[in-house]
This record gives structure tokens, C-alpha cells and sequence, in this order.
């Protein structure tokens, strides 16, 4: 018997999980769902939108699975998301983009992983606010240090890139490439730009690759800017790419894409101990409620998630019996049919009533 915690999220998120809780339980597999509430929805009452106890919960049962919550864009709290990898120092976010026969793309041969660097990088939320005496206080110190002008008017973000981060997000990414039978890893940077940041992160990855040099995974890295050009025009020629953590952002939804967009996008957070997997997609809330949105994604990541229980049939079962319905096309939500407003299209419950039956 497995014990998750299982968090809703909220917009689309419940319904999506409601989907997804019903598919993973028609594998059989014994799972006993620790229900915790996060986001938007709970802010009001609980006066944060990630409670103690949602913390708590994913302690003691080391591995969860959430719908996507909220993040307000330019105004009130951070993202839910990035709290909890920070706070359960869950250092790797992986995000695997394959096809799915059915799915219109223009990419069928792409088969990419994305493994982003999860606690560094912009997305450390050090920053200091346009006008107030910190961020004056920084611009004076930097201009001191560096004899560098910045504008009064700046707002300023801080970029950490660390040794010890860096090399454990590459040999995850190697391990990774070695459990999963692939066949290279590639570092993403600007190093030629940002030469003791993400220099330091391409030093340490060219280092690490060094004790991988007889596992028979290839190494090379590439500069950010032209990843994502050699990723539009030959994306068979990669396999595993790690990155640090806004370029993993970045890099992953452009890889959603070369295979049919976000509806389609698992993900996994992964630290020592805990396991935290998602959609990669958000929250949508103008759909919430209508019983519409895709929920491949959410169902996916609980096929990773069955990986990491090591429940590998189940997890094998699962996904086969999403990639039949996709394939077949008949009950599938509206993005995945040929066009977006075809009347044949389904609801997201009933393309999960779709995928339990391909699993029987």
C-alpha cells in the first residue's frame, strides 16, 4: 500500500486530478490518498497558499502528486510551485517530451528530457523592488564593487549559480541518461556571456562528465540561444538536455512544443527523499469548472510517478492505454482532435472513462 499526498491545486486542477486519481486506480495499484489543499483557493482562509500541512504530509509520505496552482503575475504571492521545491530541496525537475501518435506536431521523431536545476538561478527570489532604499542600497554597493553604473530606477534580481548545486543536477541528469537507456547528455548555458555563473556551471558539468567518460553516454553542451534553434531544426539529434533553472523552463516548453504543446507534458520534482510530480501546463483558470481540459498531462506524471514507486507495470499499463485513446482519437479532449472546435470532442472525465476502458 502506497500513501500519497495528493493535492487538487486549483482553476482546472481538481478536475484534472479527479481524472487522474480514477485512471491510477483502475491499475490496481493499492494507494491510500493523503488529500491536502494548496493555492489560491486556501489563501483566504489559511492566510498562505501552502500551509504547514500540505509541508508536512509531503514529509511524511516522501511522494506527491498535485494539479497546478496559481501564480499571480506581477503582484501578490510566489508561486506555490517554486516554494515547495525550494523548501523540500527538490534539486532536479525533470520533463520529458516524447510523441504521441495522433498528437499534430511537426516533430514525430522527438524524444527529449529536460533536467532543470530546480533551487538556484533567478528563480532563488532574491530581489529587490524599484525605488525602496534596499534596492538603492544594492545598485551603490555594486557600483562601488564593480565601477558599473545601473540606472536609480532598476529593479534588481540576483542570479546564484553554485558549485555543489550544479554538479548534482549534472550527475543526476548522467544517471538519469543511464537508468533510461539514453545515449547523450547536453549542458545549456551562456557561459560565453555570464562567465562565473553559468560558467561555473558548464566548468562543473564538463567536470562531472569526466566520471561518466566510460558509461558510453556522450557529453557536449551548447549555448542557450543556439539550443533552441538546433532544437527547432533537428531536435533527433538530442537526447537528455541539462540546464540551469530559468533556461530549463524556457527549454522545456519550447520541447512541449516540437511534440504537441503542454497538454501533453508530464513532470517530476526529485530530491534525496521526496518526489513531488505535476503537470507542467497551469491552471487555467477560465476553464475551471467546465470539464474540458486535457488531462494527458496530469495522467502522464502519475505514470512517472508509478516509475518511482517502482510499480513499472502499472506505469507501463497506464501509459499504453493513454498513448490507444490519443492514437485513436475518437474521445479526446478538444485540443487534441484536428481542429479545436470540433463537436466530436469530449470532456476531461469522459476521455478518463476513455482511458480506464483501454486499460481493462
Amino acid at each position: 500500500m502506497h500513501r500519497i499526498t495528493l493535492i487538487p491545486g486549483d482553476g482546472t486542477g481538481p478536475e484534472l486530478v479527479e481524472a487522474m486519481r480514477r485512471c491510477v486506480e483502475a491499475t490496481g495499484v493499492a494507494i491510500t490518498w493523503d488529500v491536502h489543499h494548496a493555492g489560491m483557493d486556501v489563501l483566504e482562509d489559511e492566510g498562505t497558499p501552502l500551509p504547514e500541512s500540505v509541508l508536512e504530509s509531503i514529509r511524511a509520505n516522501q511522494v506527491a502528486i498535485k494539479g497546478p496552482i496559481t501564480t499571480p503575475v506581477g503582484h501578490g504571492f510566489r508561486s506555490v510551485n517554486v516554494a515547495l521545491r525550494k523548501t523540500l530541496d527538490l534539486y532536479a525537475c525533470l520533463r520529458p517530451s516524447r510523441y504521441y501518435e495522433g498528437v499534430k506536431s511537426r516533430y514525430p521523431e522527438a524524444d527529449l528530457v529536460v533536467v532543470r536545476e530546480n533551487t538556484e538561478d533567478v528563480y532563488a527570489g532574491i530581489e529587490f523592488e524599484r525605488g525602496t532604499g534596499e534596492c538603492a542600497e544594492i545598485i551603490e554597493h555594486i557600483e562601488r564593487l564593480t565601477g558599473e553604473s545601473i540606472r536609480p530606477d532598476s529593479g534588481i534580481s540576483i542570479k546564484p549559480i553554485s558549485e555543489s548545486a550544479s554538479e548534482r543536477i549534472v550527475r543526476f541528469a548522467f544517471e538519469y541518461a543511464i537508468t533510461n537507456d539514453r545515449h547523450k547528455v547536453t549542458a545549456v548555458h551562456k557561459a560565453n556571456i555570464q562567465k562565473f555563473s553559468d560558467g561555473l556551471f558548464l566548468e562543473v558539468a564538463r567536470r562531472v562528465a569526466e566520471d561518466y567518460s566510460s558509461s558510453g553516454i556522450e557529453f557536449e553542451d551548447r549555448i542557450v540561444d543556439n539550443m533552441t534553434m538546433q532544437l527547432v531544426q533537428k531536435p533527433e539529434l538530442y537526447d537528455v538536455l541539462v540546464c540551469p533553472n530559468l533556461y530549463g523552463d524556457i527549454i522545456s516548453d519550447l520541447c512541449c512544443g516540437l511534440v504537441g504543446g503542454l497538454g501533453i507534458a508530464p513532470g517530476a520534482n526529485i530530491g534525496e527523499e521526496i518526489a513531488v510530480f505535476e503537470p507542467t501546463h497551469g491552471s487555467a483558470p477560465k476553464y475551471a469548472g467546465q470539464d474540458k481540459v486535457n488531462p494527458t498531462a496530469t495522467i502522464l506524471s502519475a505514470v512517472m510517478m508509478l516509475h518511482h514507486l517502482q510499480e513499472h507495470t502499472a506505469a507501463d499499463r497506464l501509459e499504453r492505454a493513454t498513448a490507444a485513446v490519443i492514437a485513436e482519437g475518437d474521445r479526446v479532449t478538444y485540443d487534441l482532435k484536428p481542429t479545436r472546435d470540433d463537436p466530436s470532442a469530449v470532456g476531461t472525465s469522459e476521455m478518463a472513462d476513455a482511458i480506464i476502458e483501454a486499460l481493462q
